[in-house]
């Protein structure tokens, strides 16, 4: 294959595939200066020379795989594509608009994974295959949030750069009229290069280094993403080291072992009996799954610029504040499956978005089987994720999402605001606390998301300035409404209301489980179970909460849950 740009034919003119090799060059250009500048802006400060060499090699090993592999297709054009037509006045305005839109798209792709990266300190993960799958929500939140126009033009300018610097360099490629022998060459070597590679790359991520940022900076955002995609519902058996069935349930026992919630029977079950008084009051249960309100924030988790005033006041002056709680994943469906269901996550995709998962444990469920009412409501589209439908097969009666908000006070595209949901649900908890039956409500919060925006007036910060902590304000200071309203209403006295995060706002930091992104808060407030404010230092996760919530209710019941009730037997 030629190697240099310069190289020319017998006759003196540039081939096709000196361009060929143009592209593939320009293209590793294009991965290294991301990366290079993706390190420049977030990378570690303090990180070795060797590991930053060991970095750059090990993402360039990774670049020119996928640079080859995009370039098959061209190699394959070539070859298909007779003499007569490459020719071609058509063929030329034909390829040449092909090239644009070709770089367009690909400029516009290194760009989006730069904010992509600003935001998660990450390569295309699963994140970016939901994004793909939920256009609507997410479109239109990149538009709300990111300069999309400047962008889009930008990229469509530097495309046009190109396109005009190749045709200068490769006027002449079309005098070039390659023998089939030769065209042929060229794919079957482009082809054996591509399948010679392909073992030496790991499809699992890098270990360039200890440092985790550095391990993203290794990769490649089209491998990652391509990894992500494949291995949201893979075969598990073909990718992870597997025991047998009967040792695995051994061990799990092992882990639940309880002397407040014995096994049910012996054998292949985790099904567990809790002990408890049939007799005390079926309290109600209010559970806020609060989004990405990590406890960062908090100051009365150690943030000394608190965002969050009104949950610190009733966090430490009339709650039950858990102060070291980590959260199992850093999406939304992780705290599903967490929080509601008490289930760890499993590689690939949450249990709330596999399919065949119907049967799955929730508290919705244990409540209903003690004749409760339940009731979800989320200010959003319902589909997004499947949370409808995972809520509604599993123990919820009723889903209130963002179609059943007839005129709401402020929108974005994740749905209603906060101060909607939460005046809904007081609504919906009077009409439930007049019925004859107890009642569990979940409440999914919106707005601390991005774009980061909010109605006006309700705190001092300007909602245009679309900032995370500001909308962490917001979202306290809608808790803070509702619990005011909570207290002039007849359930309060005898319902329990917990507030716990579904996740932290963002996964940052150089090691590789950056613990301090998993920090959640979980307050439990309420006069029916907070007799006087405690500050629980008890170790605990998202798969704690619902087992300690039914701990405070204090009756028997049997569940699936793999978590431990943190005010029974806390972790030692």
């Amino acid at each position: 294959m030629p190697t240099i740009l310069s190289a020319k034919t017998g006759n003196g003119v540039r081939t096709r595939y000196h361009f060929v090799v143009f592209c593939f060059l320009t293209q590793l250009a294009a991965f290294t200066g991301l990366r290079l500048a993706l390190f420049l802006k977030f990378g570690p400060a303090s990180a070795a020379p060797s590991e930053l060499g060991t970095t750059f090699l090990i993402g360039l090993h990774r670049d020119v795989y996928v640079a080859l592999l995009l370039l098959l297709p061209l190699v394959f054009w070539f070859f298909l594509l007779p003499n007569g037509w490459f020719v071609a006045t058509w063929h030329r305005v034909l390829f040449r608009f092909a090239c644009f839109i070709w770089w367009l798209v690909e400029i516009f792709l290194l760009m989006a994974e730069f904010f992509f990266f600003e935001e998660f300190q990450s390569r295309f993960n699963t994140v970016a295959v939901d994004y793909v799958l939920y256009p609507t929500e997410v479109f239109i939140n990149i538009w709300d949030s990111y300069p999309v126009v400047t962008v889009v033009v930008t990229c469509a300018a530097l495309s046009v750069a190109w396109v005009w610097i190749a045709n200068r360099l490769f006027r002449e490629m079309w005098l070039d009229r390659s023998r089939p022998g030769k065209r042929f060459a060229w794919l079957v070597g482009a082809v054996a290069l591509a399948a010679i590679l392909t073992p030496t790359v790991t499809f699992k991520g890098t270990n360039a280094s200890t440092d985790r940022t550095l391990n993203e900076l290794a990769n490649n955002g089209a491998i990652a993403f391509a990894c992500a995609a494949w291995t949201h519902d893979l075969d598990y058996a073909a990718f992870y080291k597997t025991i047998p069935r009967d040792e695995a349930y051994q061990r799990v026992r092992r882990l639940l072992t309880s002397t407040n919630a014995p096994f049910a029977a012996d054998g292949l079950t985790l099904r567990r009996r809790t002990h408890g008084d049939p007799n005390r009051p079926r309290l109600n249960v209010v559970m806020f799954l609060e989004e990405s309100l990590g406890s960062e924030f908090w100051g009365c988790l150690g943030r000394t610029n608190t965002c969050t005033p009104e949950m610190d006041k009733l966090a430490t002056g009339e709650g039950m504040l858990f102060a070291n709680l980590y959260a199992c994943g850093n999406r939304t469906v992780r705290g599903f499956e967490g929080v509601l269901s008490s289930f760890p996550p499993l590689p690939g995709d949450s249990i709330v978005k596999r399919d065949r998962s119907d049967n799955v444990e929730t508290i919705a469920r244990v409540l209903k089987r003690d004749g409760y009412n339940t009731l979800f409501l989320y200010g959003g589209r319902g589909f997004f994720d499947g949370m409808r439908s995972f809520t509604t097969r599993n123990g919820y009666d009723c889903f209130i999402e963002q179609k059943h908000f007839d005129q709401p006070t402020f929108t974005t595209i994740w749905g209603a605001c906060d101060e909607d949901i939460f005046a809904r649900a007081i609504q919906e908890f009077r009409e439930l606390s007049r019925q004859d039956k107890p009642f569990l409500g979940t409440i999914l919060s919106v707005s601390n998301h991005k774009p980061y925006t909010y109605p006006a007036g309700r705190i001092r910060e300007n909602p245009n300035e679309r900032r995370r902590e500001n909308a962490v304000k917001y979202s306290d200071w809608c808790l803070g409404q509702f619990f005011k309203a909570a207290k002039q209403e007849a359930f309060w006295t005898n319902t329990i209301f917990v507030v716990v995060a579904d996740h932290g706002a963002r996964v940052y930091g150089s090691q590789r489980i950056p613990i301090h992104s998993y920090e959640i808060p979980l307050v439990i407030l309420g006069p029916a179970v907070v007799k006087s404010p405690a500050r629980i230092a008890a170790l605990g996760g998202s798969l704690d909460v619902s087992p300690t919530v039914l701990g405070l209710l204090g009756w028997p019941y049997e569940t699936m849950f793999f978590g431990r009730d943190l005010l029974c037997e806390p972790f030692e």
